[in-house]
């Protein structure tokens, strides 16, 4: 009996997971020499050391250190609004749980990681001096707000009096607020298990505020 062959993957298909390796890899190099040494004193050259790549493999996924960042921080921001799905899912079957039970489920598994919350923070003042990568890092922001806003969205569709301030943007806005204020002090005392702390706290009052039409009817 003839043994069936498996046909080899197309030229094409190699390239293309080869380069999504190297993208990966240059991506994990950037994170480390990152945090090591900060984006400022960062170089194309130390990160493609660190991946073991040279420059042209470099230059075939990202122009420049900026474009490999932003790239980073759409990896954090999709993580983030996958544990936020996750948190936030509805099961099947069981009644909607309380808002304090929500927030637990979001701050206990919420991305808290203060080698790249210096990172992107060492990012953020490199931008606010330049108003083109401001320009582009503001759109990335609004990406992640956008995606909370619209889990806090889902959320009030199980929900009979929505605990939101106003809508869903608006709560979104405060949200990302409350979370960048936090892990400032996590940067500064590198308590983690403080900021999860503080992070439910202030997330619980913040959504099981009255809405402005609550208080408008005396609720």
């Amino acid at each position: 009996m003839a043994t069936a062959t498996v046909p080899a993957p197309a030229p094409a298909a190699r390239v293309t997971r080869r380069r999504a390796q190297t993208r990966a890899r240059l991506l994990d190099a950037a994170f480390e020499v990152f945090a090591a040494t900060g984006f400022g004193q960062a170089s194309i050259e130390s990160v493609c050391d660190a991946a073991g790549y040279s420059r042209g493999a470099f230059y075939s996924n990202f122009t420049d250190l900026d474009e490999l960042f932003f790239a980073l921080y759409d990896d954090r921001a999709k993580l983030i609004a996958g544990q936020l799905a996750a948190s936030l899912a509805p099961v099947e079957g069981a009644a909607e749980p309380p808002t304090d039970e929500l927030v637990a489920r979001v701050t206990e598994v919420l991305l808290l990681d203060r080698d790249w919350l210096l990172v992107k923070t060492e990012f953020l003042l490199h931008a606010a001096r330049r108003p083109a990568v401001a320009e582009v890092l503001a759109r990335h922001r609004a990406a992640l707000r956008e995606a909370v806003a619209a889990r806090l969205r889902e959320m009030a569709a199980h929900r009979p009096s929505p605990p939101l301030l106003g809508d869903a943007d608006a709560a979104a806005a405060a949200v990302v607020a409350v979370y960048d204020g936090v892990t400032v002090q996590l940067l500064l005392d590198g308590d983690t298990a403080a900021a999860r702390a503080w992070l439910r706290n202030l997330l619980s009052t913040l959504l099981s505020a009255p809405t402005t039409k609550d208080t408008a009817h005396g609720r």
